[in-house]
């Protein structure tokens, strides 16, 4: 088969969770798969150091780059099947297209978007159910929302789980866990923290987050920093004021993006890993938490517990006081969250991107076929 994948999703130097899912997914299928012709669209400005050309190590796998805006179908020629890791306009003349559907964030959380993005997102949609041979959701929960807001056959949509990369989230060991804590000493942070990993946008919720951070503080049941990894997105005013005038800016540290090692280090060194999100269509910082043997407090929509299963605490993400408790718990009551530990451990262990990778191969050859 020539299988045709558009790269787009990781070619920026810093991605998040939709990169992470198309980076790890052409990886994976690079390390099994030695016997089709995979084409990797690039489309990038001849000049353009902000987007990265990726390289996988294997003769099968090569780069079509479209530096002068050619499009899909003149640059990759004729191919078997085209997959789209994420929505997208599919200007391509084949009969076997395949994308992978995230989330369904623009129909269930609306509110979080403008107009223009949402205008956007249904011309994308469209396009994808008049094209689209087979359609990938990440978890049941956006697989059952596409089926609730798009009339579709039940047989065109498939559900396959993305993993976690065990060799970037991980315990750390004692010695490097000496090196961890120096590393986040020297962005400021030398006291205990609660750590929230996301973009800054309404959905992620991070508001009622800083609301139950500020109510831990002034009950006197947690004296440490509220560290906040993740790049400003859309619509953040009302979170940003509200770490500056909630009496605790100092206390709130804002770090941006971080590489996935620096991550890492602080998934491991957080008391409590607070994940309060609206609506999520996988929810990788569960699994990277759990990976990294982080104690994991969730919320009790969308995906976010499907994934997280029995190895978080699950809370109302509209309640910020059951968030402040269910945290200070974890904090306070030592084998509550070892409990919690040692679960999402073991949850993590059961998702894989080499899984990803097979089952995605098995849609290729199923399409194939048919």
């Amino acid at each position: 088969m020539r299988i045709a994948i558009n790269c787009r999703s990781f070619l920026k130097q810093h991605y998040a969770g939709i990169g992470r899912y198309g980076y790890n997914l052409v990886k994976n299928l690079a390390a099994i798969d030695r016997e089709n012709q995979y084409l990797l669209y690039v489309k990038k400005r001849l000049f353009d150091s902000r987007r990265v050309t990726p390289h996988f190590d294997a003769g099968n796998f090569s780069v079509k780059r479209d530096f002068f805006n050619r499009g899909l179908a003149r640059t990759l020629g004729a191919v078997d099947i085209y997959h789209s890791l994420s929505p997208d306009f599919l200007d391509i003349d084949c009969e076997r297209i395949i994308v992978t559907i995230h989330d369904l964030i623009y129909k269930a959380y609306p509110q979080g978007h403008t107009q223009e993005t949402l205008d956007l997102s249904e011309r994308y949609f469209q396009d994808i159910l008049q094209k689209a041979k087979k359609i990938i959701c990440p978890s049941q929960h956006t697989l059952d929302d596409f089926l609730k807001y798009f009339p579709v056959d039940r047989n065109k949509v498939c559900r396959i789980y993305s993993g976690v990369d065990k060799n970037e989230f991980y315990p750390l060991e004692p010695q490097e866990r000496v090196i961890a804590e120096k590393v986040i000493a020297a962005k400021g942070i030398k006291e205990p923290f609660i750590l929230f990993v996301g973009t800054i946008e309404p959905r992620k919720n991070l508001k009622n987050l800083v609301h139950a951070y500020i109510q831990l503080r002034k009950r006197k049941q947690f004296y440490g920093k509220l560290v906040v990894v993740g790049m400003k997105g859309w619509m953040n005013d009302e979170a940003s004021d509200l770490i500056e005038q909630g009496g605790f800016k100092n206390d709130i540290i804002l770090l941006g993006y971080l590489t996935n090692q620096e991550l890492c280090y602080c998934y491991n060194l957080a008391e409590v890993f607070v994940f309060p999100s609206f609506y999520e269509g996988f929810g990788f910082p569960i699994l990277e938490a759990f990976s990294c043997g982080a104690a994991v407090v969730t919320s009790n929509r969308s995906s976010c517990g499907e994934i997280a299963g029995n190895g978080a605490a699950i809370i109302n993400p509209d309640d910020p006081a059951m968030i402040a408790d269910m945290v200070a718990r974890m904090i306070n009551d030592k084998h509550f969250k070892e409990d919690f530990r040692q679960k999402g451990l073991k949850r993590a262990e059961e998702f894989s991107f080499l899984k990803t990778a097979r089952e995605t191969l098995r849609v290729y050859e199923e399409i194939y076929r048919s």
